[in-house]
């Protein structure tokens, strides 16, 4: 194996899924400022949005995120006005 060719904080990361609470253990250099315990040991904590454990795509389920885009926010804005 080549030496060098990996960078020198490649080490087991735990990524949390905000929207379920999981967590996995993966290999990865991404940078971290929060550390959680398991199984007696310390792992760097990375927290995501959106996994494939919480993706619509993945999951099968459709969620409604509440956000209303420029178009819905000028309709509702202007209805008032609509002559009929």
């Amino acid at each position: 194996m080549k030496k060098k060719i990996h960078p020198e904080n490649y080490r087991p990361v735990v990524f949390k899924d905000i929207n379920n609470e999981i967590l996995f253990i993966c290999r990865s250099t991404v940078n971290t400022k929060e550390s959680i315990k398991i199984d007696e040991s310390i792992y760097p904590l990375y927290k995501m949005e959106i996994s494939s454990y919480s993706h619509p795509f993945f999951t099968g389920e459709k969620k409604f995120l509440g956000k209303t885009g420029p178009a819905e926010k000028f309709k509702k804005k202007y209805e008032k006005y609509k002559k009929f």
